[in-house]
């Protein structure tokens, strides 16, 4: 399989995951530092990208079925406009070494937490 298309169906697998809300990006960072090759630095910054356009097209279906909660919204985007100038300031500044470990422990730590968790309800 060409290159190209396997960078396709990783951005359309990770596409799915950003339309139901659970982190294609995560996905995608996994796909680009693992597989294709690209630095962790490079990755970061292009999964930024990648989500402007990814959150913009899932965000109107979102709003129209009446998922966000305008009160909860603003106070949370404000502090997520704050921290993240303050992680991506940090993250570029971090060895890419240290900067893959702390990426790869959140994922681990992620992963644990859902294997682990609870039935809710």
């Amino acid at each position: 399989m060409g290159a190209w298309l396997i960078a396709a169906l990783a951005g359309a697998a990770t596409g799915v995951l950003s339309g139901f809300g659970v982190g294609g990006g995560t996905l995608l960072l996994i796909y680009m530092t693992a597989f294709a090759g690209v630095d962790q630095h490079m990755a970061q910054g292009i999964n930024l990208l990648y989500f402007l356009p990814t959150a913009a097209t899932a965000l109107p279906c979102h709003i129209k079925n009446g998922y966000i909660d305008k009160r909860t919204a603003l106070p949370a985007i404000l502090a997520g406009l704050a921290g993240t100038a303050a992680a991506a300031w940090a993250a570029t500044a971090l060895d890419v070494g240290l900067l893959r470990r702390f990426f790869g422990g959140y994922l681990l730590y992620i992963g644990l937490r859902e294997l682990f968790r609870k039935k809710q309800g």
